[in-house]
């Protein structure tokens, strides 16, 4: 649904034992909450149990009572009610990829190559099932990359993505922000 972290202001908002002990760690190290907290709110694990936004009434719609972390104030815009209304939501680009996992045999059944397995920006490989060949690229970054098509990708047919694609020269792969696409290849 592309829930968004919670914003997570002092120790007294976490919950997690391994985050608040992580914390008192580093506290009787000598670090200051200031040096500690930025690094809790990015890796910790209670960004993953806010309680779920069903939609923008109070609560999220999870609960008439109190949950145990509170409700992320995005929540009036960011929810699954919204979501579902929205065609270009992660919940329908997850559909969108079910229902590809459903019609194309090679996402299940390909052969799986590696591809760029030294860029800490791009994670690419195929998947190749009989005469049809997949290629995944998904941007793991806050900014544009541009990588080399692997041969013979140019002008593949781009069957699922997340977002408007980004121009490219010739034989070049240019990917937004946090951008994924799948390209097919027919032999």
């Amino acid at each position: 649904m592309g829930m968004a972290n919670a914003p997570l202001r002092t120790i007294e908002d976490f919950r997690d034992i391994e985050s608040l002990n992580h914390y008192a760690q580093e506290l009787r190290a000598g670090r200051k909450p200031e040096d500690i907290l930025p690094g809790l709110r990015a890796m910790g694990r209670d960004n993953a149990r806010t309680p779920m936004q069903w939609d923008a009434s109070p609560q999220a719609g999870f609960t008439t009572g109190t949950p145990w972390l509170p409700v992320n104030p995005d929540h009036t815009e960011i929810n699954a009610a919204a979501a579902r209304t929205d065609p270009d939501s992660v919940y329908h680009h997850y559909r969108r990829l079910i229902a590809l996992r459903h019609s194309e045999p090679a996402v299940v059944h390909g052969d799986f190559t590696m591809l760029l397995p030294d860029d800490e920006r791009i994670y690419a490989f195929t998947r190749r099932h009989g005469s049809t060949t997949l290629l995944v690229a998904g941007n793991f970054t806050g900014e544009t990359v541009d990588v080399a098509l692997p041969d013979g990708w140019e002008g593949a047919e781009l069957v699922l993505g997340n977002g408007p694609s980004v121009p490219a020269p010739p034989g070049r792969l240019v990917l937004a922000p946090w951008e994924a696409r799948v390209h097919r290849q027919m032999l």
